[in-house]
């Protein structure tokens, strides 16, 4: 079970680079959403919602293994960018776009994001993540729509 979290919670070993892990999981996870078959809006929301909630058992327990708020523990970074995709077209510079802004806000983690991460366990390392998310996904489609 211990590896299972590691595995999981590490974002398939991206949580494990040496540099910037927040950024290699986010990098990993765009992979993975490119990967995966086209989805309805719900099937989407059912995709991140189940991760995320996986994510929160998940990272708590890499909290125990690690210590608060592990680098190595990347399932947050991983939902964040999924909810940062969603309902986006899979252009270049679009995910491009979602990628920078996401991993932007999720370093500056503005309000309430950075207030997020006082609540216990998964759920710290987890609602920021969704929050900066919402934000970044609201940006893109709003300048999606500008952009015709």
């Amino acid at each position: 079970m211990k590896f299972l979290v590691k595995l999981i919670g590490s974002g398939f070993g991206s949580g494990y680079s040496p540099v910037a892990s927040g950024t290699a999981g986010s990098a990993v996870a765009v992979g993975i959403w490119l990967l995966l078959p086209e989805m309805t809006a719900l099937g989407q929301l059912l995709f991140i919602a189940i991760t995320f909630a996986i994510g929160i058992p998940v990272c708590t327990q890499m909290e125990k293994i690690y210590g608060h708020d592990p680098s190595q523990a990347v399932w947050d970074e991983f939902v964040g960018q999924w909810v940062a995709l969603f309902m986006l077209p899979q252009i270049w510079w679009v995910i491009l776009a979602s990628f920078l802004i996401f991993r932007a806000l999720d370093v500056w983690k503005p309000f309430p994001a950075n207030g997020s991460q006082k609540l216990p366990g998964g759920w710290g390392i987890m609602v920021d993540d969704l929050i900066v998310g919402v934000y970044t996904v609201v940006i893109l489609h709003g300048v999606v729509w500008w952009v015709g």
